[in-house]
């Protein structure tokens, strides 16, 4: 009985984990936001910089919100605010709380682009931007991915100079390798020859010894037959 009562116990636990993995699957395969690969960026002060936000979903969306935050060690503000009605049309802006901010992305043939552009940075500027989207034709998921803009006095010119010795470094070590293989397939290639002209000779010299001594199976000259 006690056995029996276990293999029920983990039979059940076994379905209730199976049927979690059915219901949390749709969701990991629904609405996701990228701001990019880059989690910090770095603009001029007095310059503009585009922050990049793109979305997408697997079922699709109909009046999906978005909205971008601004938010730094004191300061948490919106900075945007808008919607999407569907695949169709492009996004809507209904409230701007920066009019240095202005909408530049597309939900167009399927770009689903809702970036937008800050201009006249300042140094205040520096803080994290999070991109908000949420989507009503999946029960209101919600979905947001954080950007960090660091604005800059100028931008510091990176020094290559150790990448271009590493790649040079590199470059000669594998042209020396190849070389070798290469000067190898050669002095293989001579030794064969030499090899293969060395018994051709051994071959000719055996022959014209043959010949001299008159031995059978050679090319030596055949006497007349004997006159009775």
């Amino acid at each position: 009985m006690s056995r029996a009562g276990d293999r029920g116990k983990a039979l059940a636990r076994w379905l209730g984990t199976g049927l979690l993995g059915l219901l949390l699957l749709p969701m990991s395969l629904s609405l996701e936001v990228s701001v990019g690969k880059a989690t910090t960026i770095y603009a001029v002060n007095g310059t503009e910089i585009l922050l990049p936000c793109t979305f997408s979903s697997c079922f699709g969306f109909e009046n999906l919100r978005f909205w971008w935050t601004y938010n730094s060690t004191d300061i948490f503000k919106l900075l945007i605010d808008g919607t999407v009605k569907n695949e169709k049309s492009d996004p809507r802006v209904k409230l701007k709380g920066d009019d240095r901010i202005t909408l530049e992305g597309t939900t167009k043939e399927k770009m689903n682009n809702i970036s937008i552009l800050l201009r006249s940075l300042e140094f205040s500027d520096t803080g994290k931007y999070t991109c908000h989207v949420k989507n009503p034709k999946e029960n209101d998921l919600q979905h947001q991915a954080t950007i960090f803009l660091q604005v800059v006095d100028k931008l510091e010119e990176v020094d290559n100079t150790v990448t271009l010795i590493i790649l040079a470094v590199v470059g000669g070590v594998i042209g020396l390798l190849i070389f070798i293989l290469l000067l190898k397939k050669f002095i293989t290639f001579v030794l064969k020859k030499t090899r293969e002209k060395k018994k051709e000779c051994l071959v000719s010299s055996s022959g014209n010894d043959n010949t001299e001594n008159g031995l059978p199976g050679s090319k030596a000259e055949e006497k007349p037959p004997t006159k009775v």
